[in-house]
């Protein structure tokens, strides 16, 4: 049975500890009853409202009902894994997900950063970590200072203020951080943007050199976004440096 790797007040947290606001509830979707009630001790210090759901098909109803700010959903679960409960999940909602994954398994990160997820984290994991995430995952949620209506790039409509991206007047749909990446690397159009840039800015954290979150979401974008009008790359590698966004936007 895995643990986070922290340990967390036993008694000090009650199921009736003050939460601040309706927006703190998070949901855990975990089979690991051990782990969710250490982490939901934590989270309630943390001034978080947390629910349980230990399947996935009370995990995916749960999420449905709009009463989230954010998902922790395992990869592995009974009833159904996590990868198919985030695709019904993102079927009718982009409430925030965080997929944590097994150690290692770079197949799972990758196909739920393709499925939706807006983060992950693999097991074992420090508890603290998590919470940081998750704050990270919620702060781009908050509103944000006045965005122009539509920035125009190649055959691209970006629409910061309804977070929509056209492509020849088709929709992509993109996750949370895959629209914040998008979009910084287009205002920073034709400039090299580092790697930590990226993450600090659309993940709200750092990386290490190991942590292939940006990479992933990169080849996310690619994928969506295919070729600029079917000729050329638009997002290029800088070697050893990040990325850059080819091309000149219309506006700003």
């Amino acid at each position: 049975m895995t643990r986070a790797t922290e340990e967390t007040p036993e008694s000090s947290a009650s199921a009736s500890a003050p939460t601040r606001d309706v927006l703190t509830r998070v949901l855990l979707v975990d089979d690991d009853t051990g782990l969710c009630a250490s982490l939901e001790r934590l989270l309630r210090l943390e001034g978080f409202a947390v629910d349980l759901a230990h399947t996935e098909p009370d995990g995916v109803a749960r999420t449905l009902t709009g009463d989230y700010a954010l998902v922790v959903l395992d990869v592995m679960l009974p009833g159904g894994d996590g990868r198919l409960a985030l695709r019904k999940i993102r079927a009718q909602s982009d409430v925030p997900v965080i997929m944590l994954t097994a150690r290692g398994d770079e197949s799972d990160r990758i196909a739920g950063l393709e499925a939706g997820a807006d983060d992950y984290l693999p097991k074992p994991f420090n508890a603290r970590e998590l919470v940081a995430r998750m704050r990270a995952v919620l702060k781009r949620r908050l509103p944000q200072p006045p965005q122009p209506a539509i920035v125009a790039i190649g055959d691209l409509a970006i629409h910061p203020l309804t977070r929509r991206v056209l492509k020849e007047e088709a929709e992509v749909a993109l996750t949370g951080a895959e629209f914040d990446i998008l979009l910084l690397l287009v205002k920073a159009a034709g400039k090299v943007v580092s790697r930590d840039e990226i993450a600090e800015v659309c993940l709200g954290r750092p990386v290490g050199p190991f942590d292939r979150s940006v990479d992933n979401h990169i080849s996310n974008l690619r994928k969506k976004l295919g070729l600029c009008h079917g000729e050329t790359e638009r997002i290029r590698s800088a070697r050893g440096a990040g990325y850059i966004y080819t091309g000149q936007p219309d506006a700003l």
